[in-house]
């Protein structure tokens, strides 16, 4: 438990509290630990989410109040026209169902719905926070997290925009706040130094302001191996030392600031497209890559993950096709096992084509649902 301090002056957040009276009891709600100007308003709790060790009982990996999903797997939905439709549509809709079956979590994907949807098209607001708010303390669901826009740069206009978004965040009670994008795409190490030092920034600011973990969610080119070595005429590195992007951004971001969330899937297209690089002198070097080793050795820097299930592929572009969780080949019970801090982390399913598949989205994060509830180890 972190160490307990003399009452601070009211941060953002705080004031946020009493602006749209926010209960104690649904800020308590939040999945990985509540934030630190919520401590200043009295709202107390630790910040840090619960240590490794606690794994609990009959060997469910992914505990009840764990099980979450991205909004973006099911956004076909959300977008729809409600009066076009007797479907689920729309935020307030599709979160009640989403309840209905067994969800626990939500991590957003942007505040956009249909014009006709309650609320209107856009609730990328505080009014429209505090109304998504609402509608998740009626389901009783906690929103983790939100794939919006991190800065590239410091600069006063983005401190603004980010402030903005750090208090949308606060009356969500979100307990996380990043992107959907790589710190960078650039496999040059300066591109990578240039990353961690906005990303150290931002973190502290949304940590000591808001007490919100900031973090970055990963695709396969990010798992791409360093270029680190060998630098030609123009400075530019030709070859790597074998470290990985991301490792290297592991090492050099303030853990108390930066996390991580692992897309598993993504993961593993890494594991697939990229075992080998080119070394200083030439050679190609084999340094196979294992997703839920990285995540073992750094646990506590990966409080989120994307449980995307992917059919194997052997053969093709990334290896894999994205399918409903459980119904591939990825070997879930596995890597939950192997990762530790059972009961710490927060995986949420993610199916990129969700709509496409089967009987559509919804019918899809009801096989997932089932699927993730029955991993045991």
């Amino acid at each position: 438990m972190a160490a307990r301090r003399e009452p601070a002056p009211p941060t953002h957040a705080s004031t946020l509290v009493d602006r749209f009276r926010l209960s104690r009891r649904s800020l308590l709600a939040a999945g990985t630990g509540l934030a630190a100007g919520f401590a200043a308003a009295g709202l107390g709790g630790p910040a840090a989410a619960a240590p490794p060790g606690g794994s609990p009982a009959n060997g469910v990996l992914v505990p009840a109040p764990k099980r979450g999903i991205i909004l973006y797997t099911v956004r076909d939905a959300i977008s729809r026209d409600p009066l076009s439709t007797d479907a689920p549509s729309g935020f307030r809709e599709v979160l009640e169902h989403l309840s209905d079956l067994g969800y626990r979590q939500i991590e957003l994907a942007g505040f956009r719905q249909h014009a006709n949807s309650e609320g209107g098209s856009n609730l990328d607001s505080l009014e429209g926070a505090a109304l998504l708010r609402s509608w998740l303390d009626d389901n009783g669901l906690v929103a983790e997290g939100n794939h919006g826009s991190v800065p590239n740069a410091i600069t006063p206009e983005a401190m603004a925009a980010f402030d903005e978004d750090c208090q949308i965040a606060s009356v969500l009670g979100l307990g996380h706040i990043g992107t959907g994008n790589d710190p960078t795409r650039n496999r040059q190490k300066p591109a990578w130094d240039a990353a961690a030092e906005v990303w150290n920034h931002y973190g502290e600011h949304a940590m000591t302001q808001y007490g919100l973990k900031l973090y970055t969610h990963n695709h396969d080119q990010a798992y791409n191996f360093l270029l680190d070595e060998a630098p030609d005429a123009t400075g530019a590195y030709t070859a790597s030392s074998g470290l990985r992007q991301l490792e290297y951004f592991l090492s050099i971001t303030d853990p108390r600031y930066v996390w991580l969330e692992m897309d598993i899937y993504w993961a593993h297209v890494a594991q697939y497209k990229y075992p080998t690089y080119t070394a200083a002198d030439g050679s190609t070097v084999t340094r196979p890559f294992d997703p839920a080793g990285l995540v073992a050795q750094h646990t506590q820097r990966y409080p989120l993950f994307h449980a995307k299930d992917g059919a194997s592929m052997p053969g093709t572009t990334n290896g894999y096709s994205m399918v409903p969780f459980g119904t591939g080949d990825i070997d879930y019970s596995e890597f939950f096992r192997r990762v530790g801090a059972k009961g710490y982390h927060n995986p949420m399913y993610e199916q990129d084509n969700a709509a496409q598949i089967g009987d559509g989205s919804l019918a899809n994060a009801a096989i997932s649902i089932e699927n993730m509830a029955a991993l045991r180890g």
